[in-house]
């Protein structure tokens, strides 16, 4: 099997760096808008992209991880059915992803200032280290690109089709996640056949940055257990 991580909103692949030496074989999406071409103006669209990833590397199995944004182009490939994928892990995601309208007119209005709002908000713990990471991959995005994105997800709501899922899936969620908090991923495991939540103490938004090591074992956790099914 092979992994397959999506970013976030606003971001690149290179919120994953912490599993890139824990998963050598895995695949590091970067999705349409950044540096990349493609339709970006719905996770449908995003979804159409990652489907062409996966048949340019002729990935057959593939472990779907998504973050956030990530986590709803995996749904709407669950969803889809896709052939590809035999099972999918969300970390801080879920079936619905409103953004409060505040959040839009910062970002079109200053948004310097709306990263300044967001980057704390992504940790359970901010540190310096953590902020100036997320600042760089948002001021790489780039202010229409991140708009978009935010506004893809917005759009997006699979909370009817969640019982159609028929793969392994695990929510993973930070429990103090104030953008996408525990919620979402508890009714990822009330609604999709088999799925699991996993709630984790002391973390935020971002859990693959904030505990690297926990969020890798649990995704080799994962992959173990869906090989065990056969």
């Amino acid at each position: 099997m092979t992994f397959v991580f999506i970013h976030g909103a606003g971001c690149t692949d290179a919120v994953f760096h912490e599993q890139r030496s824990a998963f050598p074989n895995g695949v590091f999406i970067r999705l349409p808008g950044r540096s990349t071409h493609g339709d970006t103006t719905s996770i449908g669209a995003f979804a159409d992209a990652v489907e062409l990833q996966l048949q340019t590397h002729a990935i057959e199995d593939a472990l779907l991880v998504g973050s956030s944004m990530g986590g709803a182009i995996a749904l709407e490939l669950a969803v889809r059915g896709a052939s590809r994928i035999r099972g999918c892990v969300l970390l801080g995601s879920g079936a619905k992803m409103r953004v409060g309208p505040a959040m839009f007119t910062q970002m079109e209005t200053d948004f310097p200032a709306a990263i300044e709002t967001l980057v704390p908000i992504f940790f359970a713990t901010p540190t310096n280290e953590l902020m100036q990471t997320m600042r760089e991959q948002l001021m790489d995005v780039g202010q229409s690109q991140t708009i978009a994105d935010f506004r893809a997800c917005d759009a997006f709501d699979r909370t009817a089709n969640l019982a159609e899922i028929a793969l392994p899936m695990l929510a993973i969620t930070g429990a103090d996640d104030r953008l996408m908090p525990p919620k979402f991923a508890q009714m990822i495991a009330e609604r999709v056949p088999g799925a699991r939540a996993e709630i984790l103490p002391g973390l935020g938004h971002l859990p693959m940055l904030e505990a690297p090591g926990q969020i890798n074992s649990l995704l080799q956790a994962f992959e173990a257990q869906i090989a065990n099914l056969g």
